[in-house]
């Protein structure tokens, strides 16, 4: 879960190490340090806390000087010392962390860089060695003194182990890393190779970016967009040996292997914040152009008038296993496991097929049934989300076809799925996710229509009238942004409630799932989340006067009863809040505000309803005095168990 940088090339590396780390912060903020070469010896600084007090301990400058400095303000005051690092961390080779603490708690002997008892090698670690006990209780008996508690320093007196055989920094490397059980995506660094940085990785993610005679190893592609668009997305077990001119890639048995570099399409500008005060906010109206862009690459138009008539996925070959499917089994973690959970409604509704969704992490360790002609669906935005790829390869060597639903090209989830669709969500740096999971959603809706056109259950006119409404959403979903102060002022007078109770039927059901989620995930309020026809058995005991109610209701048959849900809680004496489409008039008399969204298809709402759910969340975080962009005890991508 945390992040990982390289350099090697004729610049000066802490600068573009620090702003590489600045990109990643979302996979972690317990703690941050680099590791540079200055020409004699290895420089290494880390400390407790974000990458901000990395910047004020190597400066010796303080980044927020008054209180009156807004977040934007302290950005542009670290961009402007940040370069002003170079003078006390010199050197063209280096190394970088962000840390999301799991073994060992934050602290600054924790924090990695971590290196050897003579401090002439030093890593960097993402992922968790697993037999790492095995082994340092090994190194100390060969007279290794640890200085941490991290399973990832065990890693560098390893390496030096076997450096001290041969003198060979790569034959080292190799020889630890068949000793390693676990996870890992490690950047090494060694005073006697000053040219090269050797990187790793199995399990976690890794790239490499190809610069014109400089070159970079980092968690994730927004590290690196802004020195270049070339990149290497390592393989399971590979192994990267990165010079200034050149990068050599190896097997796990060090053999040379090559490797067409992918090109990122991403712009730039969608890994900054472009005058919003949060990405948060900035992602949550990144959404309609977003889904317009999943639902362009994803449409067969009939004319040049723009009416779909088809649905496409360029990376799936054909689409007949649908006339023989015999359920649909969804497996993600999290918010990719809400979509799934509307995902489930759309599939039975319109290709009746019966629908499983599954926590990866509860799927993966019980004995779960395959059945011949089973679809399997994995959701991760990253692609390397550790129990979905467990739950996936559990599919395949079940012999069940697998399509991957993920935001990445390149990552593991999209290599080794049978099928692949890409949301075209673009970057996604707040780790509270947003756009993913609209977009994600939209391609679940798409699957479901093009089984159910394939299974007989839709016209061509009926798939015609579907795709028309999903092409009608995004300008919808600007519409709710673009009235966004009322959520904005509702949210002032109701983010102070201990409880927040979400509630909803059928679609509205699951999509209140993810709306608790946001809730709590930012701004640490107590929310959860109800089947409105489960209140009278149980969770009415909670609704007080400290409680606030947030009725999703957008499923027009199901009008009259969730108005008597809501005036069951608002008897007890709490706060309401429904989300409805426009012509909802059964709930004026028991809500306390009424949010609309335009009309569309009860279906399909699920998409505009989670929008004020977004804001509601976000405004909550900031009236509490949190950043929505990182969460507490939150990383972005959960890369380990």
């Amino acid at each position: 879960m945390c992040g990982i940088v390289g350099y090697v090339g004729c610049k000066e590396a802490t600068p573009i190490l620090v702003s590489a780390l600045k990109k990643l912060e979302y996979r972690g903020y317990d703690s941050a340090g680099i590791a540079v070469f200055d020409g004699e010896s290895i420089i290494v600084r880390k400390v407790k806390g974000a990458l901000r007090a990395l910047i004020e301990d190597v400066t010796k400058q303080v980044v927020r000087t008054s209180d009156s400095m807004t977040d934007d303000d302290c950005d542009k005051r670290e961009a402007m010392l940040i370069p002003q690092m170079a003078q006390s961390v010199p050197g063209f080779l280096g190394i970088g962390h962000t840390r999301w603490a799991s073994h060992g708690e934050p602290s600054d002997v924790n924090a990695h860089p971590h290196i050897n008892e003579s401090g002439t090698i030093a890593i960097v670690h993402n992922g968790i060695i697993e037999n790492y006990i095995k082994l340092k209780s090994w190194l100390q008996e060969q007279g290794v003194v640890f200085r941490s508690q991290t399973d990832t320093e065990v890693v560098a007196h390893l390496i030096n182990y076997f450096y001290e055989q041969d003198n060979d920094i790569f034959n080292a490397v190799l020889n630890a890393l068949h000793r390693l059980e676990g996870s890992y995506a490690l950047g090494v660094v060694c005073r006697d190779f000053p040219d090269r940085i050797i990187a790793a990785r199995k399990e976690s993610p890794l790239i490499v970016g190809l610069g014109d005679g400089e070159n970079f190893i980092a968690s994730d592609v927004p590290a690196v967009l802004e020195h270049t668009r070339d990149v290497y997305f390592l393989d399971q077990r590979q192994i990267a040996v990165l010079y200034a001119d050149h990068v050599d890639l190896y097997d796990e048995d060090g053999n040379k292997v090559v490797k067409e570099p992918s090109h990122v399409d991403w712009d730039i500008s969608a890994a900054q914040k472009n005058g919003y005060a949060h990405f948060m906010l900035k992602e949550i109206h990144e959404q309609p152009a977003a889904v317009r862009d999943t639902l362009k690459s994803h449409l067969v138009f009939e004319n040049s008038d723009g009416v779909a008539c088809g649905i496409k996925f360029d990376e799936i070959a054909g689409s007949d296993y649908w006339k023989t499917a015999g359920r649909v089994v969804i497996t993600a973690c999290g918010t990719s496991y809400h979509a799934g959970m509307v995902a489930k409604y759309a599939f039975e509704k319109f290709s009746r097929l019966p629908v499983v969704v599954d926590v990866a992490s509860e799927f993966r360790y019980r004995d779960p049934i395959f059945n011949k002609g089973d679809v399997f669906i994995v959701i991760s935005q990253s692609g390397e989300t550790a129990d979905t790829l467990a739950a996936m390869r559990l599919a395949k060597d079940a012999g069940v076809h697998v399509i991957a639903i993920t935001n990445c090209l390149g990552s593991t989830v999209s290599r080794e799925a049978d099928d692949v669709i890409y949301t075209q969500a673009g970057p996604e740096i707040a780790v509270a996710s947003t756009k993913a999971y609209t977009t994600q959603l939209l391609c679940l809706y798409l699957l479901a229509l093009q089984s159910a056109r394939v299974r007989g259950f839709l016209t061509d006119d009926g798939l015609r009238g579907c795709l028309s409404e999903l092409g009608a959403l995004p300008e919808k979903m600007e519409q709710i942004l673009n009235h966004q102060e009322i959520i904005q002022k509702f949210t002032s007078r109701t983010f102070n409630k201990q409880k927040v109770f979400f509630i909803g039927r059928q679609f509205d059901s699951a999509t209140s799932l993810e709306c608790a989620l946001k809730l709590k995930e930012v701004s640490y309020m107590h929310s959860e989340a109800f089947a409105a026809g489960e209140l009278k058995h149980g969770p009415i005991a909670l609704v007080d006067g400290d409680t606030l109610v947030v009725a999703l209701a957008t499923n027009r048959a199901m009008y009259e009863k969730l108005a008597s849900n809501i005036e069951e809680v608002k008897s007890r004496g709490c706060a309401t809040l429904v989300i409805t489409q426009s012509e909802g008039n059964e709930f004026s008399k028991a809500a306390d505000e009424i949010i609309r969204i335009p009309d569309c298809d009860d279906s399909f709402a699920s998409l505009l309803a989670v929008v004020p759910a977004q804001l509601f969340a976000y405004y909550c975080a900031v009236l509490h005095g949190n950043n929505p962009d990182k969460p507490r005890n939150l990383a972005k991508s959960v890369t380990i168990e």
